[in-house]
């Protein structure tokens, strides 16, 4: 059950659904993802920190970034699920396809400055 509630809790938030969506795309640094969605570095690393807890997304690092992507569901049955379902839900909404179409123009080395 535990495993369940914290699957359940990391999506009940809309900037976390949205992160998945983005992620569904390409992977992304913190940077881009709070440039993304116009919130502070803090907040979206609070919010990664969540999902990747939960079992919804994975990080790696290279060089001097951290990317993020879509975990590969494995760490549980119920992460697997939603993963695989959340890549067919939402995908007329337009707030989300407003973000996705967005994604091409948000590059790490111009917001980052590296």
């Amino acid at each position: 059950m535990k495993s369940f509630l914290k699957v359940m809790k990391a999506l009940s938030d809309p900037s976390r659904i949205k992160i998945m969506k983005m992620l569904q795309h390409r992977e992304m640094c913190v940077c881009e993802i709070h440039a993304s969605l116009g919130f502070a570095q803090s907040t979206a690393s609070k919010h990664l920190k969540i999902l990747e807890e939960a079992g919804l997304i994975t990080f790696y690092k290279d060089g001097l970034w951290v990317n993020y992507t879509l975990a590969d569901g494995s760490s549980s049955p119920f992460s697997a699920s939603l993963i695989g379902n959340l890549k067919h839900w939402l995908e007329d909404d337009p707030e989300i396809k407003g973000l996705i179409e967005r994604l091409p123009e948000i590059q790490r080395e111009i917001i980052c400055g590296r």
